[in-house]
């Protein structure tokens, strides 16, 4: 071995020697924030215990740069949040009547990388309601993570703006709204979402809703053009072609069944009370797609004697 290569192999080992290093380190300092994270929010008891995993520290502390104060208040923010809206104890006889149209569903299949993938079809929307539709958006939020692959933590989102309309589609202030639950209180669980084929008309729509969107989340967004080579290779990349629906490219079949998608939710709610640690009363599934909770009748009341 002549002196140059000599030399030139030392360097590479040297330069190899310092990623390692530097990877370790970076990793020793992130476990220490997490350790000095939890040691900052204190005891906790309860739903807020089971929700402040290591893997949910790391989510919030990189959602603020690894800031563990900034990580602390939004932390303590998002259980304040869950112990007043309950996002663990909706069950889907709340929101069925959301999901008739099949406008956000969970698909059956996983994007490359196994992750959890939500159909967002807006121009399927079926109801007027603000608070409902967040309520619906937010139980499949909490469904999507409960079916992430091992090791995963994210998910992607697949947008479909067949017959979308600036009229009969969300208002700024519920997607407003929508934003601020995601980015808040759900940090880091979006991966990607891919906007597929959207309209002229949508463009002002975005940019309004996009002045709400932090720069990280705002990257997450990809518009996919079907005439845009480098977009539908995107696509191309995480998704694999057979399974992705016609409707983005693919050549699968999107065929929504709102009584079989109810099946699936239905034995879903009794995984994510197995989870949560919640005695569940059984549901049995109309065949409308709504259940019920399968209680005694109430006695009926007897009206008083008057005279």
């Amino acid at each position: 071995m002549n002196k140059e290569t000599e030399s030139f192999s030392v360097t590479m080992f040297l330069l190899r020697r310092q990623t390692q290093n530097k990877q370790g380190n970076d990793s020793s300092i992130q476990d220490a924030k997490v350790a000095e994270l939890n040691a900052a929010l204190g005891p906790l008891s309860g739903h807020s215990l089971k929700y402040c995993s290591d893997a949910c520290l790391r989510r919030y502390l990189e959602a603020r740069n690894w800031n563990v104060d900034k990580a602390k208040k939004m932390l303590e923010e998002s259980l304040k949040w869950r112990s007043t809206y309950k996002p663990e104890e909706i069950r889907w006889p709340e929101v069925a009547h959301e999901g008739e149209t099949g406008k956000v569903s969970r698909a059956n299949f996983h994007d490359r990388l196994g992750r959890t993938v939500l159909i967002m079809r807006p121009g399927m929307q079926n109801t007027a309601s603000a608070e409902n539709n967040i309520k619906h958006l937010v139980y499949l939020l909490e469904n999507a993570i409960l079916n992430l692959s091992e090791g995963q933590e994210q998910m992607s989102w697949l947008i479909d703006f067949t017959g979308f309309s600036l009229s009969s589609n969300v208002q700024v202030k519920t997607a407003r709204d929508i934003i601020h639950i995601l980015q808040n209180h759900y940090p880091e669980r979006l991966a990607i979402a891919f906007l597929y084929n959207p309209p002229r008309i949508f463009q002002a729509f975005y940019k309004a809703v996009k002045y709400f969107l932090d720069p990280k989340t705002a990257q997450k967004v990809k518009f996919v053009y079907p005439n845009n080579k480098d977009s539908v290779e995107l696509m191309k990349s995480l998704f694999d072609i057979d399974n992705l629906p016609i409707e983005f490219g693919g050549k699968a079949t999107l065929n929504y069944d709102h009584e079989e998608f109810s099946r699936l939710m239905t034995e879903d709610d009794v995984k994510t009370a197995k989870f949560w640690g919640h005695d569940e009363k059984p549901f049995h599934t109309t065949k409308n797609g709504h259940a019920g909770a399968e209680v005694a009748p109430e006695p009926v009341p007897v009206e008083p004697l008057v005279g």
